[in-house]
């Protein structure tokens, strides 16, 4: 099973710290760790409290390209709304090409309205928009040249200059019905988040997905499954309290890696706390100790 971090972009304290990130990528890397990924927002407003700023997931991603050799670099997940399908395909055959394609496209519709809302995008038909956005992007992404009349996109004799040089990896998050058909018809790889220990919510959401991939007519085998996890060190002072993130010893996290492997999943995607270069030494032992 892979094992992979999600780099902290957001402004805690209303400051940014490219030299934590910096450190974070590099550790990852250094600890035998298989991936880092950057969440694409421009900011998190919750019903109460303060306005919690981002910085923009791909400018983090490209600099953690350039400073890194090994680890798989991904989004998690690029909002489809945010950039142009035409766009977005340059941008990914780009950064493939940059960092010698260790680029996963991670991708999703979008949630959270605020940000929509604030830069004049539109809120509506979020999974509708998606779905047109997705057909115009992997084409492009294999090479292809694109004619597409959509409600909403359009796309006429498009194609990447350069071509890519491999078949990028795509992966799309998502867990209502109409996004996991999309997911069965579309994608390399799944994702579903965020989760401390198996729940019911995970396996109503197994289920679901078999669902979609039997109507769909496709082999469950063909599909990666990924799933996202919250990780707390119990033995260092955090902010992040609750029964949603996981707060075992080194064993039982690698305990945890293990049952998420036994129920299918390929990749963990784990947000790690508090935001320690030890945090992530301590993922990394667990995930040596999962493989034994």
């Amino acid at each position: 099973m892979k094992v992979g971090i999600v780099l902290h972009v957001d402004a805690g304290g209303g400051s940014w710290d490219w030299q934590h990130v910096r450190e974070s990528a590099l550790t990852a890397e250094a600890e035998g760790l298989d991936s880092v990924w950057a969440p694409d927002h421009f900011f998190y407003r919750p019903e109460e409290g303060d306005t919690v700023g981002m910085e923009e997931a791909w400018t983090v991603l490209s600099a953690v390209a350039g400073i890194t050799e090994r680890v798989e670099i991904a989004p998690i997940v690029i909002c489809s709304a945010f950039r142009s399908p035409g766009l977005m395909a340059n941008m990914a055959a780009t950064l493939d090409a940059v960092s010698g394609g260790r680029l996963v496209l991670g991708v999703g519709a979008g949630w959270h309205d605020p940000e929509f809302e604030a830069y004049g995008y539109p809120t509506d038909h979020k999974v509708g928009r998606f779905e047109e956005w997705i057909q115009i992007v992997l084409p492009l992404l294999r090479g292809e040249t694109v004619d597409f009349e959509g409600r909403w996109y359009q796309a006429r004799a498009a194609a990447v200059f350069p071509r890519p040089e491999r078949s990028i990896p795509v992966l799309i998050a998502g867990n209502k019905p109409r996004m996991l058909s999309l997911v069965a018809r579309y994608a390399d790889s799944w994702n579903t988040a965020w989760f401390a220990r198996p729940d019911d919510r995970l396996h109503e959401r197994l289920q679901a997905l078999d669902a979609a991939l039997a109507d769909a007519g496709r082999d469950p085998a063909t599909l990666e499954r990924t799933i996202g996890l919250l990780v707390r060190d119990p033995d260092e002072p955090s902010e992040e309290q609750g029964e949603e993130w996981f707060a075992g010893s080194v064993e039982e996290l690698a305990g945890l890696l293990r049952e998420y492997e036994q129920l299918g999943f390929a990749h963990a995607i784990v947000i790690t706390e508090p935001r320690t270069p030890r945090s992530i030494e301590r993922l990394a032992e667990a995930a040596r100790l999962s493989r034994g």
